[in-house]
């Protein structure tokens, strides 16, 4: 291993950057946690989540308006994140019970719309010569994007418990793991 100097202290690179086995332990711990408050109470974990996330907006939005006064680059991308950081961050700390049924209902409509562009592509890569299963993958997306824009609120339900099943699927899988970790 090569000892690096790093601030006040040393560090083994390499050893340095595995995770420790309780830190995955815990991870894994809180996302089954998650994933099971989710299929038991979905509104008010989700609200809960959302409300992070506006903090999380907010707080990242005043700091890149913040950096405006110390980096100079990008000052018009600066602001116009920083400001919709802020906005979004407010709205979302204000209104957290819309914002638990409005974010994933947008994000149903983006991975919609999403579906019906890559949809679209895979048709048109399909009859092109790239093959008859690029052809139907196209068909499916477009298929999937459709069901999603239609019934967005629904898919956001969905979401929410895909959400949680990933969460404790993810969760057993990292305590499992967090077991075979050294040390």
């Amino acid at each position: 291993m090569v000892n690096t100097q790093f601030g006040a202290g040393t560090y083994e690179s390499g050893a340095a950057m595995a995770p420790s086995r309780w830190l995955v332990l815990l991870l894994g711990v809180i996302a089954v946690i998650f994933g099971v408050l989710f299929f038991i109470y979905p509104i008010p974990t989700l609200t809960l989540l959302v409300t992070f996330l506006g903090l999380y907006w907010l707080f990242n939005g005043i700091v890149v308006l913040i950096s405006l006064f110390t980096d100079r680059t990008g000052r018009g991308w600066k602001l116009l994140v920083g400001i919709l950081g802020v906005v979004a961050g407010v709205l979302v700390l204000a209104y957290p019970l819309y914002s638990a049924i409005l974010i994933p209902t947008v994000f149903a409509i983006i991975i919609g719309v999403e579906g019906l562009i890559i949809g679209a592509v895979y048709m048109v890569q399909g009859f092109s010569g790239a093959g008859w299963g690029t052809g139907i993958l196209g068909i499916l997306s477009i298929i999937f994007g459709l069901i999603l824009i239609a019934n967005p609120l629904v898919a956001a339900v969905g979401l929410v418990l895909l959400l949680a099943g990933l969460a404790i699927v993810g969760g057993i899988a990292a305590i499992v793991v967090s077991f075979r970790l050294p040390g």
